[in-house]
């Protein structure tokens, strides 16, 4: 193998926006944000995830609509405007 050509890996905290659950995992993601990782007390660099395993439906079995309540709202109105015309 070629020396130094791969990127540096870390550990690095990935932590659910919705369920503030946290996965610590190695890395090589470039990120300023730390956070106190749980499980161990010690800090560590932190990515913040808008959907993981924890709140994903195809893992949890249970469909949740939080950031698309309004967007389904406009278009069920933008349909039935086209209806009446």
């Amino acid at each position: 193998m070629k020396a130094n050509i791969h990127p540096k890996t870390r550990l690095v905290i990935f932590e659910d926006a919705q369920t503030k659950k946290q996965f610590l995992i190695e890395s090589s993601v470039n990120t300023k944000d730390t956070e106190v990782y749980e499980k161990d007390g010690k800090t560590y660099p932190v990515v913040r995830l808008e959907v993981t395993s924890e709140t994903h439906p195809f893992y949890t079995g249970e469909q949740t609509f939080v950031a698309q309540a309004g967007q389904v709202d406009k278009f069920n109105k933008r349909l039935e405007k086209s209806k009446k015309e």
